[in-house]
């Protein structure tokens, strides 16, 4: 298999992820009290929304690079 057709194999799997879970979440740690020897920190859960045009647009051009790839030049 050509690696332009295992990229868009790529593409259209991460493409259906984004559609399918429509962003990550993620934890960070970030202090929040810091009185010399005293500290204190708090996880905190920060979400990062992927628009669906994302997901298509990742398909639309994973199924571009298939076909493509799979082509024969001659």
């Amino acid at each position: 298999m050509k690696p332009v057709a295992i990229l868009g194999i790529v593409l259209i799997v991460l493409g259906i992820g984004a559609l399918v879970y429509q962003g990550f979440t993620y934890t960070t740690r970030e202090k929040v009290l810091d009185l010399g020897p005293l500290q204190a920190t708090a996880e905190r859960q920060k979400t990062v929304p992927l628009p669906p045009i994302v997901g298509i647009v990742a398909v639309v051009a994973g199924v571009a690079l298939v076909i493509a790839g799979g082509r024969k030049r001659g």
